[in-house]
């Protein structure tokens, strides 16, 4: 059996025994992004991508106005009425309460419900584990209470409980990927207008490889306002010589070179990286459109760096493994993805290397850091949908 069917079964059959049957289940994928990093909040342009592994829920209404979540691969539950949400200290399920918070200060009529939720998403991995429970949930109650909200008010709602619940200032990438994500493509997303447009990428003799750190410092959360802070200063510096900058997005490497460079050496740092990415995220746009898959990867490259040196998110770890596949034959491209400070390195490998550079990365990061190292081949995939069971 394979592992999503494993997932599905797992949710149905635990809800099942505690509940009775469900009514509907939904699976919801986890995302990478192929380059455009931290440009999402900047109001930028990123490239994300659904994935082949998700979160799958199955739900229910209640008679009554109480949620029961059920994490099955964690084998936790909780009890919380819908009258006196509030965060709870075990983390995962706020993720799900988050968004009935949501619905309820939007005025949606919704009630009491249970839900069992499981998933093949590794945690900590940066594979937005979090942004697919909250897309998974959110559908599964805008169907199960006829809501009529569209794939987009869903999308805003996810992000809305995660700033808002959850605490963590994210942008809208992780949500928009796993909702509308589509195989055999890309999502080429206007951060500031929501604009997105669908761009090829068919893996054709190269396999996406993920590798896994399993290590999360704990500057990640702290350090992500940070950096959202520091791009928000650049931005109140450049716009009081150039007012119609709102962000990042709208200034360019000179504002940044003549406004910035000689003040806050942070602040000039971040603006630099941001702009510089969001200008190579459309050139890598165009090289997909090309069919260029190498330039596509060494635009891969050149954004680990920025990403390690100036945005300076990365950390040992990640930096080994970008500096080790950058010497591997067969790797087109190789960056750390996500918010940073732990978890994935994504690499673009030609189908004949894959094997070879999954066990040379394993043997080489235990030998440097005594730890294993996990590996993953995703391939790309549709969003968020219902399951028929």
């Amino acid at each position: 059996m394979s592992e999503k069917n494993k997932c599905a079964t797992l949710v149905q059959t635990q809800y099942t025994n505690a509940f009775g049957s469900p009514e509907l289940m939904v699976k919801s994928p986890g995302r990478i992004n192929l380059i455009g990093e931290h440009t999402d909040y900047n109001l930028g342009f990123v490239l994300p991508a659904a994935i082949d592994k998700a979160i799958y829920i199955a739900i229910g209404k209640r008679t009554d106005q109480n949620i029961c979540l059920h994490a099955a691969d964690l084998d936790q539950s909780i009890e919380m009425s819908l009258d006196s949400l509030e965060p709870s200290p075990k983390q995962w399920p706020n993720y799900l309460l988050g968004i009935a918070d949501q619905l309820k200060k939007a005025g949606y009529p919704i009630s009491g419900f249970n839900a069992v939720v499981a998933g093949d998403v590794p945690l900590g991995a940066g594979l937005s584990s979090s942004a697919a429970v909250e897309c998974a949930t959110v559908f599964a109650l805008n169907e199960l209470f006829v809501l009529g909200m569209s794939k987009l008010e869903m999308v805003r709602m996810a992000q809305k409980a995660e700033n808002e619940f959850v605490g963590l200032k994210c942008g809208i990438m992780d949500m928009f990927a796993s909702m509308f994500g589509k195989a055999d493509a890309v999502i080429q997303l206007d951060c500031r207008s929501l604009d997105y447009h669908y761009m090829p990428f068919h893996q054709k003799g190269f396999q996406i490889v993920l590798l896994d750190t399993c290590v999360k410092h704990s500057l990640a959360s702290t350090e992500y306002n940070t950096r959202r802070a520091e791009c928000e200063a650049g931005v109140a510096i450049i716009a009081q010589q150039h007012p119609q900058v709102k962000s990042l997005r709208d200034a360019d490497l000179g504002m940044v070179e003549s406004l910035l460079a000689g003040g806050d050496v942070k602040v000039y740092q971040r603006c630099k990286f941001i702009v510089a990415e969001i200008a190579r995220l459309q050139a890598g746009c165009q090289d997909l459109v090309n069919d260029n898959i190498d330039a596509f990867g060494l635009k891969m490259f050149e954004t680990h760096i920025g990403l390690s040196k100036e945005y300076e998110v990365s950390c040992v770890e990640l930096d080994f493994l970008a500096d080790f596949a950058k010497d591997q034959n067969g790797v087109i491209g190789a960056r750390m993805m996500g918010g940073g400070f732990g978890g994935c390195t994504i690499n673009l490998v030609k189908d004949a290397s894959v094997d070879t550079f999954i066990t040379g990365a394993a043997t080489a990061f235990k030998n440097r850091f005594q730890q294993d190292l996990k590996s993953y081949i995703v391939a790309i995939g549709d969003g968020t949908s219902l399951i028929n069971f």
